[in-house]
């Protein structure tokens, strides 16, 4: 059973929270704060496997809370934050201090919204509290498990132009802005295009690539629909949309989509990998990293099926080590590397000079 301490200073998310959460039968809600000076007393009372925090409550703020939690009885953390731009950024400055993950804050929708929401909640929390055994918890099913065939268009027989413009696609979840963040810093600016899946609320990602963009060599940017894949660019997919990519006689560009949830994400790394093996085939390199779950693992067997070199992260260097490990099992890895070694591997395999 997986204990949760909720803090945040809005008693409606508090509530929601708590009811959201108390559903799924592997977590139990052990208290919930209005601020961090009652969380405090929780945690001095009985230790939580996760915390889920806002942001901007009163008395101390939640980045402080976080950094003290951090230096002194680290607990794996999940940032609940808005849909603001400021919240964005406040978030991904929490994801630096040490957080695990973010989730937007619950609210009332429709029946689907609601359902959706809280698979991904439960999810990253699930996640958060594997961190500390790397082990993978069994997730509920809530609604069938989707594929990416609900999102790709079904093949032709439509020859398309040859090409020998190299692509490379990622996919991450838990702990992956971090991951991203060290092989993105490491490729030159001659780098084939990139495209990524990081599992991530919406608007969060516009922040997050905006971040790596002032970090790294290559051009870092949130993609919009019909964005070119041109080498010394990285498109990260917008959250809560589907990326694909797509081939314009021997040009590259990304389709960004709606769509239900593909392996219980979206946007879904699944349809990101599938895409790929379709129209950049050999041309293409798959890397799958830390994150929970299976998204990812069937399409980049199929990646490999097509003629691409793929690459997971190794256990050690993983936050969580779910959707390589899945990928590995299914046979769809040609290689499993440590986070520092990917990008050198795929400058080599690349014959950059």
């Amino acid at each position: 059973m997986i204990k949760v301490l909720i803090v945040d200073d809005s008693a409606i998310v508090r509530q929601t929270l708590n009811k959201v959460l108390s559903e799924d039968k592997q977590i139990k809600v052990i208290g919930m704060a209005s601020d961090p000076f009652i969380a405090a007393e929780y945690i001095a009372r009985e230790l939580p496997d996760v915390i889920t925090l806002d942001i901007e409550m009163p008395r101390m703020d939640g980045l402080t809370f976080l950094q003290k939690i951090m230096s002194q009885r680290p607990i794996p953390v999940v940032i609940c934050s808005t849909l603001t731009e400021e919240g964005s950024q406040a978030a991904i400055k929490a994801l630096e201090l040490g957080a695990v993950d973010i989730i937007t804050k619950p609210k009332v929708g429709t029946k689907v919204f609601l359902e959706e929401s809280q698979i991904q909640i439960c999810d990253t929390v699930k996640a958060a509290a594997s961190i500390k055994s790397k082990k993978t918890l069994p997730i509920d099913k809530v609604q069938p498990k989707l594929d990416a065939d609900v999102i790709l268009a079904k093949p032709t027989n439509k020859l398309l132009t040859q090409t020998t413009e190299k692509i490379i696609a990622i996919g991450a979840s838990t702990g992956g802005t971090e991951a991203l963040r060290v092989v993105l810093e490491a490729m030159p600016l001659n780098s084939p295009g990139i495209i990524i899946v990081q599992h991530m609320p919406e608007n969060f990602t516009r922040a997050f690539a905006q971040r790596l963009d002032g970090l790294c060599k290559i051009s870092v940017k949130e993609a919009v629909n019909g964005d070119s894949v041109i080498p010394g660019k990285a498109l990260i997919a917008p959250g809560n949309r589907h990326m694909l990519l797509k081939r314009s006689g021997a040009k590259y560009y990304v389709e960004i989509v709606d769509g239900p949830l593909v392996s219980r994400h979206r946007p879904s790394v699944d349809v990101l990998f599938r895409s790929a093996a379709r129209y950049a085939g050999k041309n293409s390199f798959g890397v799958i990293m830390t994150g929970m779950g299976d998204d990812g693992a069937k399409g980049i067997l199929e990646m490999k099926e097509s003629g691409a070199f793929t690459i997971a992260q190794d256990e050690n260097s993983c936050v969580v080590f779910g959707m390589p490990n899945e990928a590995i099992k299914l046979g769809g890895i040609q290689k499993v590397l440590p986070l520092n070694d990917i990008a050198d591997n795929l400058i080599s395999k690349l014959n950059f000079s």
